[in-house]
């Protein structure tokens, strides 16, 4: 038995959530923002209104089958990331470290200037909100995963490197440095 997917997802208050049960999704909206999934068939979804909990479970007789106890687990920590993310939000920061590189925000487009000829242009995702505070670029938004791949997106169009430490690197991350060509006698 999956030892997450038995414990019930507690919605904090103010988070508003609409479960449609025949086409298996769900909707939570709170003071951050709204978020929309849905979950596969293999595991049931249940609003306890009254408790303002949400319980995962699956059929038990079926429970060997595939990967059911996974998804099981999986279905419960998303919902907990969806409330979560409504009522506090996720947040990430990326450091972009060189002579002369940074980024602006021009309308709904992120533009890095990383050492390239050209500037590079991201679009923003919609439920993510881009700050930028000197070397430093904000990310935060109601979804983790729109949050996470987005910077990730961001990080993987100069990814630093070991000798200078250029490049675009997550806040707090270490990046384990090389030492240069010797020159000389």
């Amino acid at each position: 038995m999956s030892r997450i997917g038995k414990k019930p997802v507690t919605v904090p208050a103010g988070v508003k959530v609409a479960i449609n049960p025949n086409a298996r999704t769900i909707e939570m909206t709170g003071p951050k923002g709204t978020v929309k999934s849905t979950w596969l068939p293999e595991v049931n979804v249940a609003w306890s209104e009254g408790e303002k909990q949400l319980v995962v479970s699956v059929d038990m007789a079926k429970i060997d089958e595939g990967n059911r106890k996974a998804l099981w687990g999986l279905t419960r920590a998303n919902l907990q990331l969806m409330a979560e993310g409504v009522s506090k939000g996720f947040e990430r920061k990326l450091e972009i470290n060189g002579v002369g590189w940074g980024a602006k925000i021009q309308g709904k487009k992120v533009v890095l200037a990383l050492g390239f000829a050209n500037p590079i242009e991201l679009d923003i995702p919609a439920n993510v909100k881009v700050e930028l505070n000197q070397n430093q670029v904000i990310l935060t938004g109601p979804d983790k995963q729109a949050v996470g791949e987005f910077a990730a997106r961001i990080r993987s169009q100069r990814k630093p490197e070991p000798y200078n430490g250029k490049g675009v690197k997550y806040v707090g991350e270490v990046i384990i440095r090389k030492q240069g060509k010797a020159f000389g006698s």
